[in-house]
């Protein structure tokens, strides 16, 4: 099994300083047309409300992508030789048009679907991740666990904008894109903008777990919750690198402090293992705000651990893992 998938460059052989920068050194492919996985950035963020940057996020995490090995420690999974797996690129984007932006990038995933590939997205702000929500979820709502330092369920921004990169949980529920029930937040925290800011969110059923709860309860027991309020359907995960602490990941639009370490946000990764994954992503990397690549190497991390996982759960449909 795997003897035809794409592999990686070896490092052994060609420094990791070397070559085409490509997500985890993969081949850089025309379509996701005989992939498992298809990894693909998202370079656009025209729904920032303060800090821009974001939509260089991609192209960095490429480069510190080239950090990561073949071989996950902790489950010693060999991700490129039980999936096929491979760059796509970068989806087409419109900078100065939000709607047709957002329209692309929805194009953009529907091929990777319709090629029958798993997508694992690099943004780009958070914005970007409705159009692939609207993509994915056509024809089901899906379950979503959405780790943040911010609830993104606001409404408008200045004026009657219903369209930034703080609004887009709120629109995938009135879009009928994730169902509320099934709707799990990590790590909120943060000055807000009045008392009521989550109100309509937790009115909708979904379930916010702030940081103070995350420190009191740990990983495990919080991701046990998650586990029984997602179950076995179809589920997005969607990691905006803000829910890190800026400390060790400060090139974000809009930092938090109090988040996670990056530690804890690879175990609470792992800890997903199992569940039914229709889609990852990994956003608001933003470059230009970043100290010496700590943001970056953070987020490359962080898809290299759901990459892990999605190659497993790709593994388990073949047969060849327990369930």
């Amino acid at each position: 099994m795997g003897k035809h998938f794409h592999q990686p460059v070896d490092a052994t052989k060609v420094p990791r300083f070397a070559g085409h920068a490509t997500f985890m050194r993969l081949p850089a492919v025309a379509s996701a047309h005989g992939l498992d996985i298809a990894l693909a950035g998202i370079p656009w963020d025209g729904g920032t409300t303060n800090r821009a940057g974001a939509r260089h996020g991609p192209r960095e995490v490429r480069n510190y992508s080239s950090l990561m090995r073949s071989t996950h420690h902790v489950f010693k999974t060999e991700p490129f030789k039980i999936a096929n797996i491979a760059d796509v690129g970068d989806l087409d984007v419109n900078p100065i048009d939000l709607l047709d932006g957002l329209r692309l990038i929805e194009a953009g995933i529907a091929s990777i679907l319709e090629a029958g590939a798993i997508p694992l997205c690099v943004g780009g702000d958070h914005l970007t991740t409705l159009p692939v929500l609207r993509a994915i979820a056509k024809s089901q709502a899906v379950g979503l666990i959405h780790f943040d330092a911010h609830s993104d369920t606001n409404d408008t921004y200045f004026g009657n904008n219903p369209f930034t990169h703080g609004t887009p949980f709120r629109r995938a529920i009135e879009e009928k894109l994730i169902d509320p029930g099934r709707t799990v937040q990590i790590g909120i925290r943060g000055s807000i903008y009045g008392p009521d800011e989550h109100d309509w969110a937790i009115a909708q059923g979904v379930r916010i777990i702030y940081m103070e709860e995350f420190a009191e309860r740990g990983a495990e027991d919080v991701i046990a919750e998650v586990r029984r309020i997602v179950g076995g359907l179809p589920t997005y995960v969607t990691f905006d690198i803000d829910s890190i602490d800026p400390s060790m990941a400060p090139g974000t639009g809009t930092p938090e402090i109090g988040g996670f370490s990056t530690r804890e946000a690879q175990q609470l990764i792992r800890l997903l293992d199992g569940l039914n994954l229709v889609g990852a992503d990994i956003v608001e990397v933003a470059p230009p705000f970043d100290v010496g690549g700590m943001t970056s190497i953070a987020g490359a991390t962080m898809m290299f651990e759901l990459m892990c996982i999605l190659a497993r759960q790709i593994d388990r449909t073949r047969g060849l893992l327990p369930s």
